[in-house]
């Protein structure tokens, strides 16, 4: 398929409209591809994605800019739960 999503596959369906006469007319739904150019699955270029695609792979983008910085030397404490025992 040429009009097709370059990373998930997403391409053109074709069907039918049928009316209540019952007279069939083709009907192409073709997918919401827009142009990308940077970095997908590690390779560069210039990449054909729809727009769930696009979404996806730009919010990738901003949690990898956005990572904290670890904690060198600061652990972190956790509160200790009292122990109880239960008679029998």
């Amino acid at each position: 398929m040429a009009y097709a999503c370059d990373r998930c596959g997403k391409g053109v369906l074709i069907g039918r409209n049928v009316p209540h006469s019952k007279h069939r007319t083709r009907k192409i739904s073709l997918p919401n591809l827009q142009a990308y150019k940077g970095v997908l699955d590690g390779k560069k270029g210039k990449w054909r994605l729809c727009t769930k695609c696009l979404k996806t792979v730009k919010k990738g983008q901003k949690k990898q800019e956005k990572k904290p910085e670890t904690m060198v030397g600061k652990e972190k404490a956790t509160p200790k739960k009292p122990h109880t025992t239960k008679a029998v």
